[in-house]
């Protein structure tokens, strides 16, 4: 089996997702919701990291309005080189950010270990818990000083058959797609 550099599979996964229409995206994303929800990790957990999407991302959003109040959420922000972290009060926290995202306003979350589940974006992900980021490395930086148990989450035209490895990348510990657990 031939693996693809990542600039190549970057491309073919974008290439992929521009026929995957809104309805499809947001049933994706629904399900990719559900799955996190039903995960023994996520009832277990009282701190999770989460994201807020990038339009080609599976929208894990519903998560943060469900439960909030009941757990504590924390959402990345871009810093530089670096994602900060900064805990999710409500929608009125959020103020645009790097890259068009929205991003909790505050000061820094910075009890790392207090992290229980994180639920992570990427560009790709293969079945062994293989990441394909964007290329930046902000999740690269942030991953390895988690103890957290890791979600990679994606839409079905993100699962890959494999990502190439380096020494720096961090495995998932568990892939959830539109389509189904892996």
């Amino acid at each position: 089996m031939e693996t693809l550099s990542k600039q190549e599979l970057r491309r073919r996964i974008r290439e992929a997702g521009r026929s995957v229409g809104k309805a499809r995206r947001e049933a994706a994303s629904a399900s990719i919701v559900r799955q996190v929800e039903a995960l023994d990790a996520f009832a277990a957990a009282r701190t999770v990291l989460l994201y807020w999407p990038l339009p080609d991302e599976a929208d894990v959003r519903p998560l943060a309005g469900r439960w909030l109040g009941r757990k504590r959420i924390v959402l990345p922000v871009v810093a530089g080189d670096e994602l900060e972290l900064r805990e999710y009060t409500g929608p009125a926290s959020l103020r645009p950010g790097a890259f068009g995202i929205l991003e909790p306003a505050g000061t820094p979350f910075t009890d790392l270990d207090a992290i229980d589940l994180a639920v992570v974006p990427g560009v790709g992900f293969d079945a062994a818990g293989n990441r394909l980021g964007r290329g930046r490395g902000y999740y690269d930086r942030l991953l390895p000083r988690l103890r957290a148990y890791k979600v990679g989450v994606c839409l079905g035209h993100q699962l890959c058959e494999a990502v190439a490895c380096e020494p720096h990348d961090v495995c998932m510990d568990r892939v959830i797609s539109a389509g189904g657990q892996e």
